[in-house]
């Protein structure tokens, strides 16, 4: 079968009689070209089969308007939610984004980062995974001064803006409640120390224990990759603690869940034996029973912001002099799996 050649906008001119110069202003909204003019051009283009050439107008102005996106895992819904935002903003500046999940893998990080890197986006927007330790990767878009914008898991190394939530806040608040339903033997589920939000959130909920003069017991604080699995393995630890601790603050919804089942499964109330509180508002912690206590993060605002501090930098054309490090407040999630004092 013979391919039909691409309709060009000298087709488009040759069937409607008029310039070829007059159909490119039209189709690039020219208000020079009237608005009934315009329309009849873009549905004879239509009809006809027409596809702008991106490539060749890529290559006049050096830029694909396109944005990268990196991020750990698309199927939480705080990760999502941030796409959302980015998404909201690009697409209303006309850029179009690429859409990647690390999936917590250092080397497919950074495949991706190379890949995207070598597609000539215009910027990069990324929270780097769990494994992520050197940053080698990342250094090609700084050298070319292309943009980066960090978010939640931010990178120190790499000069960029970043977005991120207030951690500590959210942690101290998180910990203070468990405090105030009269838990004294709280303990601690979190994350690799190399990433900041866990590190923060870490020192929020030390920082609670030691203001309420309360002892800090480090058999109580456990560091994994907060998946469902390891959130299993780690209530197991802590149930054969010689003293059992009365609460778990866990740095992610998903252990919380992964506690709650287990708990239940054992016999155990939650949380009349032992409260449960999480991070994040995943959309099922209102749905389980007990629905759990949880930290609202700001997702969709946090990618709207990022898009809009990226797309202020492509647009300017040139490297921010100064970085800024944006921190979006937090929200305590009251529920039934915490809850025992009203």
């Amino acid at each position: 079968m013979v391919q039909k050649p691409e309709t060009t906008i000298h087709d488009i001119a040759k069937k409607l009689k008029i310039s070829a110069s007059t159909v490119s202003r039209a189709l690039k909204d020219n208000p020079l070209i009237s608005e009934a003019t315009r329309a009849k051009i873009k549905k004879t283009a239509a009809e006809m089969g027409y596809r702008p050439n991106v490539m060749a107008a890529n290559l006049r102005t050096k830029r694909t308007n396109t944005i990268g996106v990196i991020v750990p895992l698309i199927n939480r819904h705080f990760f999502s939610s941030v796409i959302s935002g980015i998404e909201d903003i690009a697409y209303k500046q006309g850029f179009a984004v690429t859409i990647s999940q690390s999936n917590d893998n250092f080397e497919k990080e950074s495949t991706i980062a190379h890949t995207l890197f070598a597609n000539r986006v215009d910027g990069l927007i990324l929270s780097i995974g769990m494994q992520t330790k050197t940053f080698d990767h990342l250094k090609p878009f700084a050298e070319r001064h292309t943009p980066i914008v960090f978010f939640d898991r931010i990178v120190e190394e790499i000069p960029a803006h970043k977005i991120v939530v207030d951690d500590f806040g959210g942690a101290y608040r998180a910990t203070q409640h468990l405090i105030e339903q009269g838990r004294t033997r709280i303990a601690h589920i979190t994350g690799p120390l190399t990433l900041q939000i866990y590190s923060k959130r870490e020192d929020g909920y030390r920082q609670a224990l030691a203001d309420a003069g309360l002892e800090i017991n480090n058999d109580y604080v456990l560091h994994n990759s907060l998946t469902r699995e390891d959130g299993l393995r780690a209530i197991k630890k802590m149930l054969v603690q010689k003293i059992r601790p009365d609460a778990i603050f866990c740095a992610n919804d998903t252990t919380a869940l992964s506690s709650i089942i287990y708990l239940k499964e054992k016999g155990i109330r939650v949380p009349e034996d032992i409260a449960i509180v999480g991070f994040s508002n995943e959309p099922y912690s209102e749905l389980v029973t007990p629905a759990i206590t949880t930290v609202k993060q700001p997702g969709f605002e946090m990618g709207q912001k990022a898009a809009e501090l990226i797309i202020n930098q492509i647009n300017n054309k040139k490297q921010a002099e100064t970085y800024q490090t944006i921190t979006m407040d937090t929200e305590l999630i009251i529920r039934s799996s915490s809850a025992t004092k009203q």
